[in-house]
Parts: structure tokens; C-alpha cells; sequence
């Protein structure tokens, strides 16, 4: 209770700017989630499995994240970051009852890229065939799909487009270290894609209310992959005369687990009540709350804080792992796919993660 009033009081100091907005936002449109779709390979990888290939149990791993099995892209399935999130992306189109040519922005968040250049927004613009429409690519990893549905709201609010596909896609397996050494990350991740499609909207009761995004890059490398990158590049190695071995662990994702929970529960909590408080709402205002699905525990931590009923709370990660810039989506359209979403609904999406950085989001539905 502590930390939230001193959000408040640090809120109202620090409002003048949100003040100007909210005047400012009558003249502005409203942007509506039209449409909903997820893709996840069939491939279903149990902690068992994982198990054959590393010191780990079924209990460890459930006790530690909550995560029960996850899916993997599967060799020759035809799988891909931008593929997968193709097959989501079809399935908003259709539910938005949007011919695909009216698509005028595509926003596509992940960290796993197909190439390293160009992103994978140009190759969703291709695979749909669509006309030559704009395409942005977001990297802000377990924040990229609030981010990048943030940039959707803000372009159909200015009355710049009126309809745009916003995309989060991740295929984690092909880059995790399957071994006894990384079983702390890669036990946490799977693959899979969301998708929505936002719309401009004549009607102010529904529709996005809000986004807020933060950032603080002190903390970059306490959940970071640090190589390839332009300062550790593949060809800098050969030229030095060695070879990039299994030692070389900066290939694969770090993260400083206790640390990256203790923000995390913190910068949720703030990000939220920024939210609530921006739109004039309280907790009990909150009927689905949607959190990034990075740990089973940090969702419970967080429902607990707030004094939420499990039916106001989704998770999934039980099934799916962390897929990062894709678990928002996922989980927003399964929400919604099973009934737990309504019409008139207060929904909140929170993310915290790499960078660091941290967002949410408040509709109406």
C-alpha cells in the first residue's frame, strides 16, 4: 500500500504534460482493437523433454515460473518470426472483417528477427501481399507489442491512418542453450505470434484509453544477449584466430533472475496505477488485467498487490512459455476467444522486460 501511494503523490507532482494531452485528446480520434488472432507451432515441448536434455525436472522448473510446457518451431515445419506472425496476422484480418488492402501501417515487435537486417515487418508486407504500405519494426522485446500498439494508437489518433496491423512475434528455440548451463533461461521460453488489427473508431466509449512507456538503460545487460552485435560480430572473431565455442555463452541470453523479478514486481505496479490514474479508474475499475507472461509468480505477485480475483487476471504462460513481444497478444486473444473479455470491459495490458523497459495500456472494449 506503501508503494502505491507514493506512486499517486509522484503522479499528481509530475502531471502538467498528461493534463495538456488529455485536453488535447477531444479533438482526437479513438483507436479500437477490431480484430484478434495467434498462431503457436504444433509442436508442444513438455518439461519432461527438456529434461532429456539438461539437468531439470518437471517440479524445478514449475516451482521457479509456473511454465508447464511451451511450443517450439519444429525443422521443416515452414515456421519463422515473420511466418508465424503472417498466420496470426490472417486471422485479425478476418475476425476484423478488414479487407487485408485497407491495411495503411504495419508495426512488428520482436527480438528474434528472421535476419538481422531488414526487419520482419517488410517481409509481412510481402507474404500478405499488400500494397506498399509503411512497415515499423519494434525491439523493445516484452514491452515491443505494448510499444507498438502505442505507435498504432498514436498514428489513428492523429488521424494519420485508419487501419493498421500490429504484430508480436518470437521464435526463441533456435537461439536458447539447450544444456544443463542455460536451463535458468531457456526452460522459460517459447515460440508463437499475436496479432491485432486497430481501427479508427467514431465511438469515444470504446477503444484505447491510454498507453504509457518508460525506460531505464542502466540496468541493459542484467537481461540482455549480447552477441552478434556490431561490437562482437561473427567475421571480428575469425579474423581474431578464434572461433565462437560453446564457451563463448555471450551468444546466448542472459538474465540476473532475482534482479529482473524485483523490478519487475515494482515497475509493473507503477505502470498499471499509471494507467488507472490517467483515466480516472481504480483497481476495482480493472475487469481483465493481461500481464506480460514472463513468470507465473510475477503475475501472481501482482494480482495479489492489487487484490484481484483470479478471474480478473489471465495467464497462460503455463502452456506457452515467455514469448516475449508475442505473449500479450496471445493471451489477449485467447482472453477473448474463451469469453473472458466483453463488450464495456476495462482491460489493462502491462509488460516489464529487456532494456529495462516497461508499458501498459488501458482499453475500453
Amino acid at each position: 500500500m506503501v508503494l502505491l501511494k507514493t506512486i499517486v503523490i509522484a503522479y499528481k507532482k509530475t502531471n502538467l504534460a498528461k493534463l495538456r494531452y488529455l485536453q488535447q485528446k477531444k479533438n482526437m480520434y479513438r483507436s479500437k482493437i477490431t480484430g484478434l488472432g495467434k498462431y503457436v507451432p504444433e509442436n508442444i515441448v513438455t518439461n519432461d523433454d527438456l529434461s532429456k536434455l539438461m539437468d531439470t525436472n518437471d517440479a524445478w522448473i514449475q516451482e521457479r515460473t509456473g511454465i508447464k510446457e511451451r511450443r517450439h518451431i519444429k525443422k521443416g515445419d515452414g515456421n519463422s518470426t515473420a511466418i508465424m506472425g503472417v498466420k496470426a496476422a490472417k486471422i485479425a484480418l478476418e475476425r476484423a472483417k478488414i479487407d487485408k488492402n485497407k491495411i495503411e501501417l504495419i508495426v512488428f515487435a520482436t527480438l528474434s528477427p528472421d535476419y538481422y537486417f531488414p526487419g520482419c515487418g517488410v517481409q509481412v508486407q510481402d507474404l500478405l501481399e499488400l500494397p506498399t504500405v509503411p512497415a515499423i519494426d519494434v525491439r523493445n522485446q516484452c514491452s515491443g507489442f505494448v510499444y507498438a500498439l502505442s505507435i498504432a494508437d498514436q498514428y489513428i489518433k492523429t488521424g494519420m491512418y485508419q487501419n493498421i496491423l500490429v504484430i508480436g512475434s518470437e521464435n526463441h528455440s533456435g537461439g536458447l542453450d539447450m544444456t544443463t548451463r542455460g536451463r535458468s533461461v531457456s526452460v522459460i521460453f517459447g515460440d508463437g505470434a499475436g496479432a491485432v488489427v486497430v481501427s479508427r473508431s467514431e465511438n469515444d466509449s470504446q477503444g484505447i484509453l491510454s498507453t504509457h512507456m518508460h525506460s531505464e538503460g542502466v540496468h541493459a545487460k542484467e537481461l540482455a544477449l549480447i552477441g552478434p552485435s556490431t561490437a562482437h560480430w561473427v567475421p571480428q572473431i575469425i579474423k581474431e584466430n578464434t572461433t565462437a565455442t560453446d564457451d563463448d555463452i555471450t551468444y546466448y541470453p542472459y538474465m540476473n533472475g532475482q534482479f529482473v523479478f524485483k523490478n519487475a514486481v515494482t515497475r509493473f505496479s507503477e505502470v498499471i496505477m499509471e494507467g488507472l490514474l490517467q483515466n480516472n479508474l481504480k483497481k476495482e475499475d480493472i475487469d481483465m488485467l493481461i500481464p506480460h507472461q514472463a513468470n507465473l509468480r510475477i503475475s501472481q505477485f501482482i494480482q495479489k498487490k492489487f487484490g484481484l480475483e483470479d478471474n480478473q487476471v489471465f495467464n497462460n504462460i503455463q502452456h506457452y512459455g515467455n514469448t516475449t513481444a508475442a505473449s500479450i497478444p496471445i493471451a489477449l486473444t485467447e482472453a477473448w476467444e474463451q469469453g473472458k473479455i466483453k463488450k464495456d470491459d476495462t482491460v489493462v495490458l502491462a509488460a516489464f522486460g529487456s532494456g529495462f523497459t516497461w508499458a501498459s495500456a488501458v482499453i475500453k472494449w
